[in-house]
């Protein structure tokens, strides 16, 4: 090995004993055991995937998980299909009705909101339940279908060691400031801009 080498090595190494050192302090400072709530949001693709991820991650580890999906249910998605199929320990509440824009009855949605919710609180006060994963729950913040002081009182009030995932684009300033965790999605470019047509097992 030259001269050059062993010096690019050492400056490697001493470059990764300081990061592996500030990491360690990192970790040592997290010292709080408890559930956490976590927003993924942004105007970008894969919101809903990140959560999925957390639903398989969860069940790795033998937790009990409630999943409870705003707006989607009207058309088939590959993980309503899984989920029915393979984990039916998962419990899964669909609101049904589709996308807003697509029902156009601002009444009809506001009551299927109220009812999905309810299935979503009584998941946000049962201690067996270990992630709760409130999907597009943002939108019915936004447009109002749902009281949002009623929505972060039982965000904020679930048991102690209870995790929420809440997705969706915006959701506002209280929810963000709420929750312990937040993700911005980014669209930076989508294959659906450029004509293709959404992808079974990649988009739904």
């Amino acid at each position: 090995m030259s001269e050059q080498e062993k010096r690019k090595n050492e400056r490697h190494k001493a470059a990764m004993e300081k990061q592996k050192a500030k990491v360690d302090a990192g970790i040592a400072a997290a010292n709080i055991e408890r559930g956490v709530a976590v927003l993924l949001t942004g105007n970008g693709k894969g919101k809903s995937s990140s959560a999925f991820g957390m639903v398989m991650r969860a069940l790795g580890y033998g937790q009990k998980v409630g999943v409870v999906q705003f707006i989607k249910g009207a058309q088939l998605s590959g993980e309503e299909l899984y989920l029915k199929s393979h984990c039916p320990q998962v419990y899964l509440y669909q609101m049904g009705t589709g996308f807003t824009w697509n029902t156009q009855d601002r009444s009809g949605d506001i009551r299927a909101a109220e009812k999905t919710w309810a299935e979503a609180e009584k998941l946000l006060a049962d201690d067996s339940v270990d992630l709760v994963v409130l999907d597009e729950l943002t939108y019915m913040i936004a447009y109002k279908y749902l009281d949002e002081t009623r929505v972060l009182q039982a965000i904020a009030g679930r048991p102690r060691e209870q995790s929420v995932v809440i997705t969706g684009r915006g959701g506002g300033s209280a929810l963000q400031e709420l929750v312990d965790t937040v993700s911005e999605v980014k669209d930076i470019k989508h294959a659906y801009k450029a004509g293709v047509k959404a992808r079974k097992g990649v988009d739904y």
